[in-house]
């Protein structure tokens, strides 16, 4: 039976019912009057616990309870998973030696990272009794989000960045990752799935990357990031690219909808990159004496990438305003048109339409009334100014 250890910087024991320790989930799969096994489920794994139970009124029971009750905290190991939060709202904890190797001791650890699901109350309860973190930075992290963000206190980066969320999530798009770190730790939070930061995850489990601090790590999270915004750019360019051949065809009946759709995502990272450019421009400039050169060096490249990135939006954003003006132009010229058809058709019938209307009063004295050939008469008169009427419209050049 495999042993749970306690988490570094947590209690090592909880005195709570296997069952509720486990969200309820507990089942009994064997009983008897000497020993028991108590097999509990939690996010797809199984813990069995064994303990002695006796029969009801045996006094050994309490006894058997309490060695049920006391349950360690899991440590970095497969117990965690990467989706589902545990029961501190955790998704998992790594540990990395100074060469930036992952470890499975925490004794070996040079710096841990931490991910959290910041949305679950018993995530923010542990983070908010986090003695490490600064009480600036712990308030910051537990604050709600409306946006992107970065700052430095009392050697701790932290702040909101955006990313992609995951593909297999609900509704792809844009969100946050929420970090704090100094030279000893990095806690990440976030509130769904997150491609950057799984991709890199990925490649910890693996040991195909090594990260010898949090910074590098950050940096790897956000490049990841970045280049998965550079896919969507380089994917809304080849949109463009479809939309302005079929508008050079003639054949943009049905393309005002993906124009709209691909100038908002546009906008979103547009706005994503000019915001992410002003807050390294930002942390640069107010905190320049205090940054390690560590954390400098990487606000400087990723401002750059984020500046390439919003001059990549800005030539996009401009490729969709000439397309919906070069749209509207089109849609402008059908309904002119559309309406000049019909002004030359009310100037051709407007004589039938005089002609129609005084032989059709009901008085005296109306000529061809008594004549047998009366109605060709009229007509082949109404066709004869109508057609007169064509011709002088045609030789205006309005047809």
């Amino acid at each position: 039976m495999a042993s749970l250890q306690p988490r570094p910087g947590s209690p090592g024991l909880y005195s709570r019912g296997a069952e509720e320790f486990f969200g309820g989930h507990g089942t009994r799969a064997e009983t008897g009057k000497a020993s028991a096994v108590i097999r509990l489920s939690h996010a797809g794994r199984q813990h069995v616990l064994e303990g002695a139970l006796a029969a009801p009124g045996d006094p050994t029971i309490s006894r058997a309870g309490e060695a049920a009750m006391n349950i360690a905290l899991p440590t970095e190991g497969t117990d965690l998973s990467p989706y589902l939060p545990d029961e501190h709202g955790l998704f998992f904890i790594y540990h990395f030696k100074a060469d930036g190797s992952r470890t499975k001791d925490p004794a070996e650890a040079h710096w841990t990272w931490r991910s959290y699901q910041i949305t679950d109350m018993r995530a923010r309860r542990e983070i908010g009794a986090e003695r490490a973190l600064p009480a600036p930075v712990r308030d910051a992290f537990l604050s709600p989000s409306h946006g992107c963000q970065i700052d430095f206190e009392d050697d701790f980066l932290y702040g909101d960045l955006p990313d992609l969320r995951h593909d297999f999530a609900e509704a792809r798009g844009l969100t946050h990752f929420r970090f704090a770190f100094n030279d000893k730790m990095l806690i990440g939070a976030r509130k769904q799935p997150l491609e950057s930061v799984d991709r890199i995850r990925k490649l910890v489990e693996s040991g195909t990357r090594k990260f010898r601090a949090p910074a590098e790590l950050i940096e790897a999270v956000m490049g990841q990031s970045l280049d998965g915004m550079a896919v969507e750019l380089d994917r809304m360019g080849d949109t463009l690219d479809g939309i302005e051949d079929r508008i050079v065809c003639d054949a943009w009946h049905n393309e005002r909808q993906a124009l709209v759709d691909a100038r908002r995502q546009l906008v979103l990272i547009h706005r994503q990159m000019a915001t992410l450019t002003s807050l390294f421009r930002h942390l640069d400039h107010s905190h320049r004496n205090e940054l390690p050169d560590t954390i400098n060096d990487m606000a400087t490249r990723l401002s750059h990438r984020a500046h390439t990135l919003h001059h990549d939006g800005e030539q996009l954003q401009a490729r969709t305003r000439l397309l919906q003006d070069e749209l509207m132009a089109k849609l402008t010229e059908q309904s002119n048109q559309l309406l000049y058809i019909l002004s030359v058709m009310t100037a051709v019938l407007l004589p039938m339409t005089i002609i129609s209307g005084l032989f059709g009063m009901n008085v005296g004295g109306l000529p061809l009334v008594d004549t047998p050939h009366g109605f060709w008469v009229v007509t082949a008169i109404s066709v004869v100014i109508a057609g007169i009427v064509y011709k002088i419209v045609r030789r205006l050049g309005r047809v």
